[in-house]
């Protein structure tokens, strides 16, 4: 079989980029490898946990989603041959195409921390981090009066930084909110050395740590849960910078597991040394092979693993690829823009917006909406505008606010 453009992963990267090449050009022959019938709108997960959104919104066939004029072939990539512009399924089958995409997104390790797996959706310990389990978070906020909450966060990368710290702030607001917030002992336990990769951001989080009464504990990363004894342990340090191990035990665990670059990337000639897809930060075409190109999580950028920077990318990427085919030269013109809605009340977000190295760069200007402060606009922003774009703009090829510019 042979495509134009052959698109690996039918999440936000993959139907944002089929969307706008069709803008350009319905002439182009685009097929969409993706094994699941279901896609998700993973942003909402964590407004799922903290019982704002019913699951049900954050779900689509994936059939619904595929834009008019592509292909959707349901099945999974196994290998990369690149010098052949070749792709292998798990069938067997062969794909051959000029240009390649490859957004399959990141993979979840789970297995990485001893015992997670077995106990997941029961025992306290949920994720929303997880389809399926980000309704139990929300039952487990429900029904917790007084004991240990525990959130954790694993060494980067990961996808939206912020969303382990948004379930801490939503718990404690619904705690808070129902008066048992004295009674119940919040911790966030994160492997990295801060709360916030930009700094201009902490302060305000900073004022919810202490409105919920929560400790941080930082160089701390979760290596084993013990379900049954509901026992999280963790390898950090101390104060003095020694290796230490550290028991808690908990009545609520919530995980955010470690993550990669999936597996049949790592494996492939196109990955960097960390198993990422190897492309350039700006034009994210990749380094080596010129008709390939990558959006989204898999790749080795150095931005914020978020639905934000796909809405950035997914233009850039299919213009870059418009321009290829008509041999004109190719835009680098991505920033690194990333954006993270931290939900720190019940009605109220910090709207975290940056790109490389950590630049604070807003959308609005700060009279509409200021970033760095908790505000009611950017709830609205989150709850009701997002979703809607996400949908009706970005996976359509309207580029709202992300029409790559020269």
């Amino acid at each position: 079989m042979s495509h134009n453009i052959v698109i690996i992963g039918g999440g936000a990267g993959g139907i944002a980029t089929a969307a706008s090449l069709l803008k350009r050009d319905a002439s182009l022959n685009i097929s969409i490898i993706e094994p699941q019938n279901e896609h998700y709108y993973q942003p909402g997960w964590t407004m799922v946990g903290g019982g704002i959104f019913s699951q049900a919104e954050t779900a689509r066939s994936m059939q619904s989603l595929i834009p008019s004029g592509a292909t959707w072939l349901q099945a999974s990539v196994s290998s990369f041959q690149p010098e052949q512009n070749q792709v292998t399924l798990d069938n067997g089958d062969t794909i051959n195409y000029d240009i390649l995409v490859v957004s399959p997104g990141l993979q979840l390790d789970w297995g990485k921390v001893a015992g997670l797996e077995e106990t997941l959706g029961k025992n306290g310990v949920t994720s929303n981090y997880r389809y399926d389990l980000a309704p139990y978070t929300w039952e487990l906020v429900q029904n917790l009066k007084a004991g240990t909450a525990l959130f954790t966060q694993p060494p980067m990368p990961i996808k939206c930084a912020g969303a382990p710290q948004k379930a801490m702030y939503l718990s404690g607001s619904h705690w808070a909110k129902t008066g048992v917030l004295n009674d119940i002992n919040i911790s966030f336990y994160n492997a990295g050395p801060g709360l916030f990769g930009v700094a201009d951001y902490i302060p305000a989080l900073m004022e919810y740590v202490k409105k919920y009464r929560a400790s941080l504990e930082f160089s701390h990363n979760l290596i084993a849960v013990d379900g049954d004894k509901k026992i999280a342990t963790f390898a950090g340090k101390d104060a003095d910078g020694n290796d230490v191990t550290v028991e808690r035990e908990f009545d609520m665990l919530h995980v955010c597991p470690p993550q990669s670059a999936p597996d049949f990337i790592k494996a492939s000639p196109l990955a960097n040394e960390a198993g990422w897809l190897d492309v350039d930060q700006g034009s994210l075409q990749h380094s080596q092979h010129k008709n390939i190109f990558g959006v989204g999580d898999c790749t080795s950028t150095p931005n914020a693993k978020t639905a934000g920077a796909v809405r950035q990318q997914a233009p850039i990427v299919a213009e870059n690829i418009v321009r290829l085919l008509n041999s004109k030269a190719l835009l680098s013109c991505y920033g690194g823009y990333g954006s993270c809605p931290l939900t720190v009340e019940h009605g109220k977000i910090v709207l975290a917006e940056f790109s490389y190295g950590g630049k604070v760069t807003p959308t609005f200007p700060t009279w509409l909406l200021n970033g760095l402060v908790p505000t009611r606009l950017a709830w609205f922003l989150k709850a009701k505008v997002l979703p809607y774009v996400y949908f009706n703009r970005m996976l359509k090829g309207k580029e709202w606010l992300a029409e790559p510019k020269d």
